[in-house]
């Protein structure tokens, strides 16, 4: 059945960014599908997106590491696999925006948004991706892992005031395919989903800006903003045996934005 090319039962997710947003969205239709979920946190006060994995039978734990620090994010991977986690899936959600004009854009906020949105990528894509080349392929996706970064509509076009996040995100997506290149072959996919323009805090900025929201709205070939529900089925793709032809692949889910 067609259907069953979708199923995630029996795996295991590790998931960035989880507590609110797409990450959160995303996170549930992981535990919907039939994953288990682990969720990466900087601190453990916020369960909701744990209890709601649970709720629906799927085990979920919270593990905290703190992104904008490159020491925490290199203990991360270490501490889940000396638990037992056998990760089949990885999904870098994790995001931080910071707004300055280009001239004003000053070296710290510059260096936070790269270790946050950059960096902390690499290393976690780099230690789960060498865990996931021990594992044999999977008798549920035929695969030994999947590895989903989000990229973002940036990854291609420069924005305005946003030279941090648009250099960030352009790296991810190059550094999608270049995963993809060396471990296609060995058993792992590794592709990308590029957001268009997205009702959540991050772009609380533009939503508010009523010159900029009347101008990006009306380049929408779909009249509308997206929201994190659009990003279920993309990500429950990637990470299932329906992709399993596709890597080194950034998927834009934008509402036809680039297209016009």
């Amino acid at each position: 059945m067609a259907s069953s090319q979708f199923s995630l039962e029996g795996q295991t997710a590790l998931l960035t960014g989880g507590t609110r947003g797409i990450g959160q969205v995303v996170a549930i239709a992981l535990a919907e599908a039939g994953a288990d979920v682990l969720l990466v946190q900087r601190d453990e006060s916020v369960k909701s997106t744990r209890d709601a994995i649970q709720k629906l039978g799927r085990k979920s734990q919270i593990y905290t590491a703190d992104l904008s620090e490159p020491q925490s994010v290199a203990s991360l991977v270490p501490k889940v696999l000396a638990d037992g986690h056998q990760i089949r899936i990885l999904v870098n959600c994790a995001g931080i925006q910071r707004r300055h004009p280009a001239e004003k854009f000053p070296d710290s906020d510059f260096n936070e948004v790269i270790q946050v949105n950059l960096n902390s990528v690499f290393t976690l894509t780099r230690d789960v991706g060498a865990h996931m080349l021990t594992l044999d392929p999977s008798p549920v996706t035929g695969r030994r892992g999947s590895i989903i970064n989000y990229a973002s509509l940036l990854s291609f076009q420069g924005g305005f005031t946003v030279p941090a996040y648009a250099a960030s995100k352009g790296a991810v997506a190059q550094l999608t395919k270049s995963f993809a290149n060396e471990w296609t072959s060995r058993g792992i996919t590794v592709n990308a989903i590029a957001p268009g323009y997205i009702e959540t805090e991050m772009n609380t900025a533009l939503l508010d800006d009523k010159e900029r929201l009347a101008s990006i709205s009306a380049r929408i070939p779909a009249g509308r903003w997206g929201t994190p529900e659009d990003f279920k089925g993309t990500t429950v793709y990637l990470a299932s045996r329906a992709s399993a032809y596709v890597s080194g692949h950034t998927l834009v889910v934008d509402g036809g934005w680039m297209g016009r």
